[in-house]
């Protein structure tokens, strides 16, 4: 039976004897919403957008904003849109980061990137740079200094310069995953208003239990740039149990944000020794912890346990 998400317009062919008759809610696994069945185990066929069931899915755009330098923002943009186009996904990874880390760490070299796109430099083939099968890359830089001249002097609809010059782009992919500095900068505050939903890595290794006041006060800052997003996500990164306060920490983060907590990325070394190699952590340690957790994130976005299953 053909199952259409209300969300997102995505079509499911889904046998319906395979549903267990306790089960009232379904997960679409590209726009990774719930939505109700008609009752318990019973499929309801949902009207796509419009009466349109052809219309292509709404792209799903994700932010890793926020988290502070060294709280695995670049390493979890990377393993994320890497995973998510491993899995299948048309994906572009966006770098809003004046480092300009992401290339280095895929291994490429491009000629253009963001910057030369909103400044009308670079048409979109020009900057866009395949990195991976499934995967392109927007890249950074220290040319993101320039950008935020153009933001700053913008009088109104500053915010809204990034969103502007990647609306193009917008149902080309099934993923836009947007990395960004830390803090509230121009470009920053411009992905907060481009993307739907926010991931924000919090370190277990330098977040102390008296430093968890700081983190809630920067997540509830949040609604002062931009009212609603669809999603926020939560993701512990580094931990260890064998630091003193790890657990203090993750405890205090799920009491506060419950559901919205992912499960958290192991410290692992490799994590930190891929990108030397211009090697992603799927191809430079697909085994390791931090390889595993990773897959776990992209499954848990995705809304699909199925993936990367053998």
């Amino acid at each position: 039976m053909l199952l259409v998400c209300p969300h997102c317009g995505k079509q499911h062919e889904i046998d319906e004897k395979r549903i267990p008759a306790d089960v009232t809610m379904a997960r679409c696994g590209s726009c990774g919403k719930l939505f109700k069945l008609k009752a318990p185990g019973v499929v309801e066929e949902l009207p796509a957008f419009a009466g349109d069931r052809k219309k292509t899915p709404q792209t799903r755009k994700i932010g890793v904003l926020l988290g502070r330098d060294g709280s695995g923002k670049a390493t979890t943009a990377v393993s994320l849109a890497a995973g998510l186009a491993l899995a299948g996904f048309k994906t572009l990874l966006v770098e809003a980061d004046m480092r300009g880390r992401v290339a280095a760490m895929l291994g490429v070299e491009p000629r253009a990137g963001l910057v030369e796109l909103v400044t009308g430099e670079a048409d979109v083939n020009e900057a866009l740079l395949k990195a991976r099968d499934k995967l392109w890359l927007l890249a950074g830089g220290k040319a993101l200094a320039g950008l935020k001249r153009i933001i700053d002097q913008q009088e109104e609809g500053g915010e809204s310069i990034l969103a502007v010059s990647l609306s193009s782009m917008d149902r080309q992919y099934d993923y836009v995953i947007v990395l960004s500095a830390s803090g509230w900068d121009a470009v920053a505050v411009n992905a907060l208003f481009y993307v739907g939903e926010i991931m924000v890595p919090v370190s277990l290794e330098s977040t102390t239990a008296g430093g968890l006041g700081s983190f809630f006060a920067m997540m509830d800052s949040i609604g002062k740039h931009r009212r609603k997003v669809d999603a926020v996500h939560v993701l512990p990164t580094f931990r260890d149990d064998r630091i003193s306060g790890a657990a203090e920490v993750l405890a205090g983060i799920t009491d506060r944000y419950g559901g919205a907590v992912c499960a958290a990325i192991r410290s692992d070394v490799r994590l930190a020794e891929a990108p030397r190699y211009g090697q992603t952590i799927y191809e430079y340690a697909p085994g390791a912890p931090g390889a595993q957790d990773y897959r776990n994130l992209v499954r848990r976005i995705a809304g699909d346990d199925n993936l990367f299953r053998i």
